[in-house]
């Protein structure tokens, strides 16, 4: 027993050769993980199938096992039949089939192995089935089926649960679109898919057997149950004869039934090694000579068709193909046609398109392959210039089968087209005479008015047939007549002829000039077809027998299977001569074309070597030519060059006098963007003066005011201290009254009280200097108010210094500004200095009063002068105040006027500061003056330089 571990592989075999069953035990698949470890399979579970099923770990893997492959081994086919069988893991050559040394080739297209790889059925371009044995590698039967098989396109092998994969029947698809299932020990014929009327395309088999699959020709899918399918063959035999019934699965379609009789031929071996046994299927052999000529190769009745065809006149559009096939009893000689189109293109046809140009490439190049396998095959259908309208209609409806279309068209020319090749290269006479002759005993009257008009069988009956109506009748209208010619004796053609002649009797009889009735039988006029083939089946019918066309033509012959037949109702000598002259022609043309083209060789030299001197001696020609018109242009070019150069010299001075004119203006307009850059600057700088000025005079406002307020503090205080004075002093004088009178009270008492007294009056002196040195300080106080307004005073100075060191600096950026326009000399400033000008006159008047802020204010220092009278030590010197005015008070002063009001300077020097800012302004003045008239020489030294270039 085999046992098979998976392990981690996600894909793989179980087997690699099918075990040996022991014990009812394939194989055992387990699982193992890493240390050794078993993975236990937990679920299992088979498909509808039952040859795949799904299995479960406890890890939660899901495998799914095919236990139906059970061969590695791969088959290959070639071209030459030949049949390999490689490993499917090593690609190594296991074996090989050996090609078959007996019968016809196959070339195998379809194959199919039974289940258990043992069995291989192959087909193709044959009938032939080739069953080989995959373990003996040899051919073991070969199965013949019947007639209508022509080709194999597909093979299934039909499953049974019931063999062990040793299939038995087989499913063999044709090119018919019908699908045979036949017993492949047995040779029989069970049943089948499929008819001529509802074709195949292609079948698929179920697995288990119980179901097919059919794609219709229709587009739609047939199922099918195979037990359905099977039930005839489930009855008991009926006799011991090898006999298949077909079923009534297609009674729809057709009741007829068809007996295929199995019976066994053996071949002869051709060499030891291999044993063949061949199985042919047959149809029944019993049946009536009248039933042989009227059953058609493919099942079909010709007199039904013809009674059909009768009752509506055309057979289907679906069919008709099918049914002319039928009619016609085309052979399908593959190899003969391929030997045929092997041989190329005949060199009769090389040129076809030029003398019928066909815009469908396709239609052109099928047309070509079919007149070339025409000339091949008999050699007059080269030399036939009409034969390419006799297969061109023919040729457009079978496009895609060109082999069909070969058989259908020599079919026609076999049977249709007797005798007439016997005059040729003239028109067959004789057949135009028996239409002549139909026509003379049918419509006279006719035939004669066509012979006053001079017009003869070859105008009105040969572009009839030489065309086969194929001008005259639209597409549908032929292949309602072709159904009809088809279906008769090749005599009906002929009798179409007349009949459309008959048909066209009117306007036929108003044609009188030759040119008409050419034209009428080449091209399309009015006609019933039905009408037409109605009047062909009653000519036909009224007709004498010694005038019948159908006694001088012989039956309809259809062409021989295998091979085609030897075509010769020509004259040999004709065509041979014919053939002769044209190879002589083509030989001659070949050398005049030759001889042609060396002649055409030497001209075109001679030619080359004329146009080389002609060319030559025109060059030289075209050079002198050309070197005298050149020196021409030359002259007439430093001509102009002489002129262009004074032109140039104009231009450049204009330029120049422009470039002048251009630089002035700029110049002009950057003096005067410069002269309004500066008046801003000017205009800025003025107003950033008055400005200053506003907030000096402001700050000298301020100043003044609290000078005035500081001024009414000190005389409050001085007051305040005058008359705390004065009350002190009248304190101090009435005690010292009161004590020296006491003194002397004292004194004039009592002498003895001497020393008492004396040092009673030395401390009363005592006190007495004390309250001096109380009133000296006192004095001191007064001394210290003075020195603090001495301070004030001094810091006016320091604002009025201030104030002075800001009109230095004034004066520096009016000295700046000075030598800035200085700098900018020759600038134009007439209106900006007369604006300037009238400025100033304007501001004149007001600058006394803008000035008054630059004075500076002396204010008279109060001095205290006054005393006590009888204490001069007490009293206080006057303290002066150096001012710059002339007028000096004390502040202590006792006289009535410095008690009512006190009177101060407020000039500070205002008279000075005001000359000097006139000098100032002076100065700036006659620069400015100075400036403008700089600019008006510039302007007029500028001006003169550009009228002096402009001259």
């Amino acid at each position: 027993m085999e046992v098979t571990d998976v392990g981690n592989k996600e894909e793989g075999k179980i087997w690699h050769r099918k075990p040996t069953p022991r014990r009812s035990v394939l194989v055992t698949v387990v699982r193992t993980a890493q240390q050794a470890k078993t993975v236990r399979f937990l679920q299992v579970a088979f498909d509808t199938t039952g040859c795949v099923f799904l299995a479960g770990d406890h890890h939660g893997n899901i495998y799914a096992f095919d236990l139906s492959r059970n061969s590695n081994t791969i088959l290959s086919c070639f071209s030459d039949d030949s049949i390999f069988a490689w490993e499917s893991d090593t690609l190594f050559c296991k074996y090989q089939l050996p090609v078959p040394d007996c019968g016809p080739r196959i070339s195998y297209k379809a194959f199919a192995v039974t289940r258990d790889g043992k069995s291989l059925a192959a087909g193709g371009r044959s009938n032939l089935l080739h069953m080989w044995s995959l373990d003996s590698q040899q051919l073991v039967r070969v199965i013949q089926m019947p007639s209508q098989v022509r080709t194999v396109r597909q093979l299934e092998f039909l499953p049974d649960s019931f063999d062990g994969g040793a299939s038995q029947i087989l499913g063999v698809f044709s090119q018919d679109g019908v699908m045979r299932f036949i017993n492949i020990h047995t040779c029989k014929l069970l049943f089948h898919l499929g008819s001529v009327d509802d074709a195949v395309t292609t079948v698929a088999v179920g697995p288990n057997g119980r179901y097919l699959a059919a794609i219709m020709d229709n587009g739609s899918i047939n199922i099918y149950s195979v037990q359905n399918l099977m039930q005839e063959l489930n009855k008991p035999p009926l006799s011991q004869v090898a006999v298949v019934s077909v079923g009534e699965a297609d009674q729809d379609h057709s009741n007829i039934k068809m007996k295929v009789r199995s019976e066994v031929v053996q071949r002869p071996n051709k060499s030891s090694s291999r044993r063949a046994q061949v199985k042919i299927l047959r149809p029944p052999a019993g049946s009536s000579a009248e039933d042989k000529e009227n059953e058609l190769p493919a099942g079909l009745n010709k007199k039904r068709l013809v009674s059909l065809l009768k009752a509506f006149g055309e057979y289907p559009a679906k069919y008709r193909m099918f049914v002319w096939r039928s009619l016609l009893c085309l052979p399908e000689n593959h190899a003969a046609y391929s030997s045929l189109t092997d041989k190329g293109l005949h060199p009769a046809f090389l040129t076809l398109q030029e003398k019928y140009p066909i815009k469908n490439h396709k239609l052109q190049r099928g047309l070509q392959r079919v007149l070339s396998a025409l000339a091949h095959w008999a050699a007059i259908f080269g030399e036939v210039e009409y034969i390419p309208l006799v297969a061109f209609p023919f040729v457009k409806l079978f496009q895609n089968n060109p082999m069909l279309c070969f058989e259908v068209v020599a079919t026609l020319i076999v049977n249709w087209c007797q005798h007439w090749f016997e005059y040729f290269p003239n028109p067959p006479l004789n057949i135009l005479s028996m239409v002549e002759n139909v026509l003379a005993h049918h419509d006279k009257e006719l035939l004669q008015h066509l012979v006053d008009c001079g017009v003869t069988s070859q105008l009105y009956v040969w572009p009839l047939l030489e065309t086969l109506f194929s001008e005259v009748l639209t597409r549908d209208e032929w292949l309602k007549l072709f159904d009809n010619v088809f279906s008769n004796h090749p005599s009906f053609l002929l009798m179409a002829c007349v009949s459309y002649i008959i048909c066209c009797r009117e306007p036929l009889l108003l044609c009188s000039q030759k040119k008409d009735f050419e034209y009428f039988f080449h091209h399309r006029n009015n006609l019933d077809v039905g009408a037409m083939i109605k009047e062909a089946y009653r000519l036909m019918g009224s007709t004498p027998a010694d005038l019948q066309p159908q006694t001088m033509l012989s039956d309809f012959t259809p062409l021989t299977s295998g091979q085609y037949p030897v075509f010769h109702q020509y004259p040999e000598f004709i065509v041979e001569y014919q053939s002769r002259e044209r190879e002589r022609i083509r030989l001659q043309e070949v050398e005049y074309l030759r001889e042609r083209k060396e002649l055409s060789a030497l001209h075109a030299d001679f030619v080359r070597r004329q146009a080389e001197e002609k060319a030559y001696f025109a060059q030289q020609d075209l050079l002198q030519k050309a070197e005298d018109q050149r020196r021409t242009i030359l002259a007439q070019e430093e001509e102009k060059l002489t002129e262009q150069r004074t032109k140039l010299a104009a231009m450049k001075r204009e330029l120049k006098v422009k470039e002048f004119q251009l630089l002035d203006a700029t110049r002009r307009r950057f003096l005067k963007q410069q002269q309004d850059l500066q008046t801003s600057q000017i205009q800025r700088l003025d107003q950033e003066i008055s400005r200053k000025m506003d907030l000096r005079e402001k700050d000298t406002a301020a100043a003044v005011e609290d000078l005035e307020v500081r001024q009414m503090e000190l005389e409050a205080q001085r007051r305040r201290l005058e008359q705390h004075l004065l009350k002190e002093q009248q304190r101090v004088g009435h005690e010292v009254e009161e004590e020296i009178q006491q003194k002397l009270r004292e004194a004039g008492e009592s002498h003895t009280k001497l020393l008492h007294a004396a040092e009673s009056s030395i401390q009363a002196l005592e006190e007495s200097l004390a309250t001096a040195h109380q009133l000296g300080l006192q004095s001191d106080w007064q001394r210290e108010v003075v020195e603090r307004l001495q301070r004030v005073g001094t810091e006016r100075e320091r604002g009025r210094e201030r104030l002075e060191r800001l009109q230095r600096q004034t004066l520096a950026e009016e000295e700046r500004l000075a030598d800035t326009m200085r700098d900018v000399a020759g600038r134009e400033w007439d209106e900006v200095m007369s604006t300037r000008a009238r400025l100033q006159e304007q501001r004149r008047p007001s600058s006394p009063a803008h000035t008054d802020g630059w004075r500076q204010m002396d204010v008279e220092t109060l001095c205290p002068t006054g005393g006590h009278p009888h204490r001069p030590a007490a009293s206080v010197g006057n303290h002066v105040v150096r001012t710059s005015g002339t007028n000096m008070r004390c502040l202590n002063s006792c006289s009535p006027s410095g008690s009512s009001s006190t009177s101060f300077s407020l000039d500070r020097g205002r008279a000075r500061l005001d000359s000097s800012e006139r000098e100032l302004l002076k100065e700036i003045r006659e620069l400015r003056l100075k400036l403008a008239a700089r600019a008006k020489e510039a302007s007029m030294s500028s001006s003169q330089s550009v009228h002096t270039l402009s001259q």
